[in-house]
């Protein structure tokens, strides 16, 4: 206990200086910015932004700003849902069903207060928790050799795979996929250039940011681009923002088991956020005694999906810092930012790097404080934001993406690689495949190779050594485990029907 109080008596001086303090701020912002501006996203976000964090000179004030956006999205994007009844983020579809029907009956001020208080609630819990867990997790981890870390590895994407929405097979054949684009460019062992189709400026690989600007950045806009708009805002109906105290008694045990969900699901590869939020409300709903209340504008059912998905986006902070390991896109962009700063991203950076893995979690503090006193004063400017036309804010979410893209190597040739991806973008978004599962894959397969090839290079070419070492055999069965739960009739069927609800 006393070791953790002196870290994080470290983090807290770490991010409260100056310069951590005015960038925690700036993410937070520019996270709820995004959040209430429908059709952006924090990947999005976070991928333009990544170039700008090549000049900052210390990584610990970098990767503070790109958390604050990421979970300030997830702030950001309960006034969309509540106010227009259209989330800004994914995470926050299920809000709409009844914070909006708050919003028509007058009540919209209480469902953003609750919104907020639980956000901010889940959001302090999950990052205690991460303080709790990373230190113990971190140490599992340094027992970890090449065959542990490449079948923790298949075990994370087969879960993201599982949890992905819709097909199963399009969510592996998108993870296959990824995992192909990653080995584009020269092959590290032997030299030679691997489906770069003689193109020279391939030989170093795709650029991550490439692939997620163009995917959701520009593909985005495309699909966004195709649907009229018709914002019915409810801006003379916010009233009084503090609910009533029967409102907050019956939102106190939806936020702690919401929190309790989302800080769980949010370590799980694939789960996160959305997972979290969609979870928390079908649970709501089950226990309630009164379920035919939602979708009518029960309290609850807004007070449990914003505290899960607070805490889902925030615990999936655990695996990425302790581990390495992205379980989400977001996450994956993180990881990137960390190379970006010649940073491993796995167990030693606890050790290597105590400032800036101990200063990450305490701005999360920080970071929810200001969220807190950020969303509640200015939701009258947020609400006239919701008024600006899509069509006026995409030529800038563009020039943004383009200047992005081209400052990752100062080469037009990244900008033109985009324009596939864009296309790819937009065709997976009409054929109902989640690109999510293809940036992991895409992410994690150069570390698989490598973990690969060095497990090999220490058994001498025999393949048993993933069978024979417990651990590593423990995490192939459980990812074996889980393809066949996922073909098993009654869990098929129950999924199918879970993400049938959740597009509707």
């Amino acid at each position: 206990m006393e070791q953790l109080l002196s870290n994080l008596a470290l983090g807290l001086a770490t991010a409260a200086t100056l310069d951590n303090l005015m960038f925690c701020f700036i993410g937070v912002l520019l996270g709820t910015l995004i959040g209430v501006l429908p059709g952006i996203g924090p990947l999005a976000t976070i991928a333009m932004l990544l170039p700008v964090t090549y000049r900052m000179t210390d990584p610990t004030t970098a990767l503070i700003m790109l958390a604050g956006i990421y979970y300030g999205a997830q702030y950001g994007g309960s006034t969309t849902a509540i106010l227009v009844n259209l989330p800004g983020e994914t995470s926050s579809v299920v809000t709409t069903l009844d914070g909006y029907q708050m919003a028509r009956k007058g009540r919209a001020g209480p469902a953003l207060a609750i919104a907020a208080i639980g956000s901010f609630f889940a959001g302090s819990v999950a990052t205690l928790l991460i303080a709790a867990f990373a230190p113990p997790l971190s140490e599992v981890a340094f027992k970890f050799g090449p065959a542990e870390y490449f079948a923790l590895m298949v075990l994370g994407l087969i879960a993201a795979v599982v949890l992905a929405h819709g097909s199963f097979i399009k969510a592996l054949a998108m993870v296959v996929f990824g995992l192909l684009l990653g080995m584009i460019g020269t092959d590290v062992n032997s030299g030679v250039a691997r489906f770069n189709f003689d193109v020279p400026e391939l030989s170093d690989g795709i650029e991550f940011v490439v692939i997620a600007m163009g995917m959701f950045g520009f593909g985005e806009i495309i699909a966004n681009l195709e649907q009229r708009e018709h914002r019915e805002v409810f801006t003379s109906k916010v009233g009084r923002l503090l609910p009533n105290w029967k409102e907050f008694k019956m939102s106190i045990a939806p936020i702690l088991r919401g929190t309790a969900l989302g800080s769980f699901l949010g370590v799980l590869p694939g789960g996160g956020a959305t997972l979290a939020s969609f979870s928390a409300y079908a649970i709501e709903k089950k226990i309630s005694k009164t379920p035919e209340r939602f979708g009518t504008g029960a309290i609850e059912g807004v007070a449990a999906p914003e505290s899960a998905n607070n805490a889902g986006a925030q615990t999936s902070f655990i695996p990425m810092l302790t581990l390495g390991i992205p379980t989400n896109p977001v996450m994956a962009l993180m990881v990137a930012a960390m190379m970006i700063h010649n940073i491993q991203p796995g167990p030693q950076v606890m050790t290597s790097n105590p400032p800036l893995f101990w200063g990450l979690i305490a701005s999360m503090w920080i970071g929810n404080l200001m969220l807190l006193i950020l969303n509640l004063p200015l939701i009258g400017l947020w609400i006239r934001l919701l008024m600006v036309p899509y069509r006026m804010l995409y030529p800038a979410i563009l020039l943004f993406c383009v200047i992005g893209a081209y400052s990752i190597n100062n080469n037009v040739f990244d900008v033109f690689m985009t324009i596939p991806f864009a296309i790819l973008g937009y065709l997976f978004k009409k054929l109902d495949c989640e690109p999510a599962p293809l940036l992991l894959g895409f992410v994690l397969g150069k570390l698989m190779e490598e973990y690969l090839r060095r497990a090999m290079t220490i058994s001498r070419g025999d393949w048993s050594v993933f069978i024979t070492r417990p651990l590593s055999l423990t995490m192939l069965l459980m990812a074996v485990a889980l393809i066949i739960l996922v073909f098993l009739p009654a869990i098929a069927k129950k999924r199918a029907e879970a993400f049938s609800e959740e597009e509707t």
